[in-house]
C-alpha cells in the first residue's frame, strides 16, 4: 500500500478591513457629491395627471391660486414678463419654459403666462403636474 502525503491547503482570506475602508470612502463621496432637489418658491397645489413625463427646463413661470404670475421669485405679469423672459431666453441654449400652475388658478392667468412665454421666444412649453397617489 502506498501512502500519499498531502500538503495542507493554504488558507485564503480577504482583507476585509481594506474593503470596508473603500466602501466607506465611496459612501462618503456619493453623499457629498449628490444633490437633493428641493423645490423653492410658492406654495402650489399642482394638478394631477397619470400620463405625465419628466421634463427639465431652465425657466419656470408659477401661477398662484389667485391668478398672480411669478417668475424667478418676483411677482410679474403682462409686458414685464415678456421682457424678462425674452432677456433670459436670448442667452439660453434651451428655449424651454415650465409653467407651474395651481390647480385652482384661473385659466386666463395660465393662458396669459403661456402667451407671454411664446411671445418671448420659447420653443417649448410644458405644464407641471404631479402623479396621483396610488399603486
Amino acid at each position: 500500500m502506498r501512502i500519499i502525503k498531502t500538503r495542507p491547503r493554504p488558507k485564503v482570506s480577504l482583507p476585509l478591513t481594506a474593503l470596508i475602508d473603500i466602501v466607506f470612502l465611496l459612501l462618503i463621496y456619493f453623499l457629498l457629491t449628490s444633490s437633493f432637489v428641493q423645490r423653492q418658491g410658492l406654495e402650489l397645489e399642482l394638478p394631477r395627471a397619470v400620463s405625465g413625463t419628466v421634463v427639465r427646463a431652465p425657466f419656470t413661470i408659477q401661477v398662484r391660486r389667485d391668478g398672480e404670475i411669478w417668475f424667478e421669485g418676483q411677482k410679474t405679469g403682462g409686458p414685464e414678463l415678456v421682457n424678462l423672459l425674452r432677456e433670459k431666453l436670448s442667452s439660453a441654449e434651451e428655449k424651454r419654459v415650465l409653467i407651474e400652475a395651481d390647480r385652482r388658478a384661473p385659466l386666463s392667468a395660465v393662458v396669459s403666462a403661456m402667451d407671454a412665454a411664446r411671445l418671448a421666444g420659447a420653443k417649448s412649453l410644458s405644464l407641471v403636474t404631479e402623479k396621483p397617489p396610488g399603486p
